[in-house]
This record gives structure tokens, C-alpha cells and sequence, in this order.
């Protein structure tokens, strides 16, 4: 049986939105500590967990219980709804990583942020293969940007623009991308993340999400990625 799949949502609703856009029914498959969701075409899904501690530990398990049945997954995709950076990211529209950041990381100091990195030790950022985030843009019309992860979402003017200023290449903003690619990167596996936005990055005003045009643009993307995903071959990097 070749390769498949892994795609990681935070949510039952994102991993549904996600399942829509493969044909026929996904039969539920219990592993080691994790259910995941087996589509016909290639991929498996799962609701890992909101945040991205939660969301680590979740896609580790999927992966070490696929591997040691002998079964290892050739891709993870961490995949779901997301804050998007208005004007280039606005809600409706689909963003794919080449760059999955950790934002909040690292130490406040009197001078500003810091970055783990920048205190010795960690790492803050994964880079997903090129040739697959091409490949996702083309068929998608998904716009390739840096998306963030962070532990607290932002809900005020002032913080999206202190990231923006860290990150100007940053189009969104979720809460898993980071723990799913560190999952994925223990176990050498390549990672992807993709976002539908919902709603602004900024001031936190429930009225103007759009949770539901998010969650059928993500079902709309990934039924022009699927065939990306079940053809797109890790030696093409």
C-alpha cells in the first residue's frame, strides 16, 4: 500500500470541512492514543487538538503509531481556519506556508521580544517544500506566505502590528502549524500548513467572522489540492 498522508486539523469541524472534498465515506481508524479518519484517496485525518502543545503531542502519536505498524506517513499537513493579515490575506481566501513560525517563543525584555533562538537553543521557524507549496498555489490559487502559530490569538490593533513588524511576510495567523511541523520534523517527515481565513488579525470582533465561508473554502482548497497531495513525491523537493 503506498504512502499516505497525514492531514492535522485543530477541530472535528476543520477535519470535516477537510473530508468533504474527497469522495465517498472516511472510515474512522483507531490507533494508539488517536483516531484518525481514512479517506480513498490517500489521506488520513485528524482532530488533533486545539494549540499547538496539544496538536504536537497528537501528531506525534498518528505518526509513531503509523510507523511502527509499518505504514509511515510521506507527508504531514496541518491544515484548518485561521486569522488572516488584511489587505494580502483577506477572509475567504486560502493561504499555504513557505515558512511556519512560532511567534511568541522566546522572552520579553525591556527592549522588545526575543526569540528563543536568539536566547541559544530552539528553533522558530520550519520551511515546507517548495515544489509542494508551488504545486498547492497552482492548483489552489492558495497566496504562499509565512503563516504563524501562536499560543494566544491576537485580538488587539496594536499586537498585529508588532507582527506584522517581526514578520512582514506573515499572511496568518493559527494556533497548531508550528506543533504539527515539529511533530512531523522529529520523526523526518516533510510538513505543509494550510489556511482558510475567517476573520482579520486585529481587534477581536466576533460579529465579523465568517467561520463558515472559512470552513468551505478550506473543503473548496483542498478538493483542488487532494490530487497534489496523492501525486506530489518528497524526492521532487
Amino acid at each position: 500500500m503506498p504512502a499516505r498522508v497525514l492531514v492535522a486539523t485543530a477541530v472535528p469541524a476543520e477535519r470535516d470541512a477537510v473530508a468533504r472534498a474527497f469522495a465517498g465515506t472516511a472510515e474512522e481508524l483507531r490507533l494508539p492514543g488517536v483516531s484518525v479518519f481514512r479517506t480513498g484517496a490517500g489521506c488520513d485525518l485528524l482532530a488533533a487538538g486545539v494549540g499547538p502543545a496539544l496538536a504536537a503531542a497528537s501528531t506525534a502519536t498518528a505518526l509513531t503509531a503509523a510507523a511502527l505498524a509499518g505504514t509511515p506517513y510521506r507527508l504531514v499537513v496541518s491544515a484548518g481556519i485561521g486569522g488572516g493579515f488584511l489587505p494580502e490575506a483577506p477572509v475567504g481566501s486560502l493561504v499555504v506556508a513557505d515558512a511556519i513560525t512560532v511567534a511568541d517563543l522566546g522572552a520579553e525584555t525591556a527592549d522588545g521580544f526575543v526569540p528563543v533562538t536568539e536566547l541559544g537553543f530552539g528553533t522558530v521557524n520550519h520551511v515546507p517544500p517548495n515544489s509542494a507549496v508551488r504545486a498547492i498555489a497552482e492548483a489552489s490559487g492558495a497566496r504562499p506566505g509565512t503563516v504563524l502559530t501562536v499560543s494566544t490569538v491576537t485580538g488587539t490593533a496594536e499586537r498585529a502590528a508588532a507582527l506584522r513588524a517581526r514578520h512582514p511576510r506573515a499572511l496568518a495567523e493559527g494556533m497548531e502549524g508550528f506543533g504539527v511541523a515539529e511533530a512531523a520534523a522529529a520523526q523526518g517527515v516533510p510538513v505543509l500548513e494550510i489556511r482558510a481565513v475567517s476573520n482579520p488579525v486585529g481587534p477581536r470582533d466576533r460579529a465579523a467572522w465568517r467561520i463558515g465561508d472559512a470552513l468551505a473554502a478550506l473543503a473548496e482548497g483542498f478538493g483542488k489540492i487532494a490530487p497534489v497531495l496523492e501525486s506530489w513525491n518528497p524526492h521532487d523537493q
